[in-house]
């Protein structure tokens, strides 16, 4: 009972440190005035009625100041701060898998990797860190060029102050878009260009919203993807076939031939300089 009541004591006491490093904190800390405007340069008040013009003893008992405010943006004050920069900028990191895995060319590159794993039977060989590390190199190999269009076009004019921020998204999304419409299809686009009930003249870039090029690329990548898979599996599956003929021929039928045909794999994979090409005319694929 003593012990149970010395616990009680002493985590009464950290809560009552901590309460009183908490109130002296917000003691100690400075209140920072926020302006959207700079102070005496605007008319406008939260005040209902100035100071001297009420009469009735009802009137000083009712509330004096409005419900809303009005933020006005003048001589460029209003744009966003360093403050709301890193919150946009942490938001972008957030999604940035996503649109690094569906705006570039990483599906297409590390589905043909994940095929020409399993049509060599080596389960884990290469892992998965390996394949996604590379998948990432290749993607910014292929990309280059137009993460330079970005900060060529974009990026430096905006740090430079020449464009505002609107176009600033305006020509960072140009390249992006142009790298995905030359490795689209036009019946992908011409498909959610049905769904969504829109017309396009079957040429033009301009017409195509970037919601609807978005998955009509996608569908595009993986075709493609799954296509070059099935290509890398052929010469794998002859030699499935063969060992499974001798075994089958020498009635050694209890023995799965993949365990026998699995090293003839890798040696054919390695005389043939396999990596060279199936990552060579992968990335070929872009150019």
């Amino acid at each position: 009972m003593k012990n149970l009541v010395e616990r009680f004591e002493k985590k009464q006491i950290l809560l009552i440190i901590c309460l009183l490093l908490s109130v002296g904190i917000l003691c100690i800390h400075n209140a920072i005035p926020v302006y959207a405007s700079q102070p005496g340069t605007t008319d406008l008040t939260t005040v209902i009625n100035p100071p001297g013009t009420l009469t009735e003893p009802e009137e000083l008992m009712e509330p004096n100041i409005t419900d809303s405010f009005t933020v006005t943006v003048e001589g460029g004050n209003g744009e966003i701060n360093g403050a709301l920069r890193i919150l946009i900028t942490l938001t972008l990191i957030a999604i940035a898998p996503t649109l690094l895995i569906l705006l570039t060319c990483y599906t297409r590159i590390v589905i043909v990797l994940h095929f020409t794993r399993a049509a060599l039977n080596t389960q884990t060989a290469p892992p998965n860190q390996v394949l996604i590390g590379l998948a990432l190199f290749l993607t910014f190999f292929v990309m280059t060029p137009t993460i330079e269009r970005i900060q060529t076009e974009a990026l430096v004019p905006f740090e430079a102050k020449e464009i505002t921020q609107k176009e600033a998204f305006e020509a960072a999304i140009v390249p992006i878009r142009e790298f995905m419409y030359k490795e689209t299809l036009i019946k992908d686009v011409n498909l959610f260009m049905d769904i969504a009930n829109k017309e396009w003249d079957g040429d033009s870039l301009e017409q195509i919203p970037t919601s609807i090029l978005i998955p009509s690329f996608i569908i595009g990548e993986l075709r493609q993807a799954f296509f070059m898979g099935f290509i890398i599996y052929i010469p794998f599956i002859v030699i499935d076939m063969v060992v499974a003929s001798v075994l089958m021929s020498m009635g050694m039928m209890m023995l799965p031939p993949t365990t026998i045909s699995m090293p003839f794999k890798i040696l054919l994979f390695v005389l043939a300089d396999g990596w060279s090409l199936v990552i060579g005319n992968l990335v070929k694929t872009f150019y």
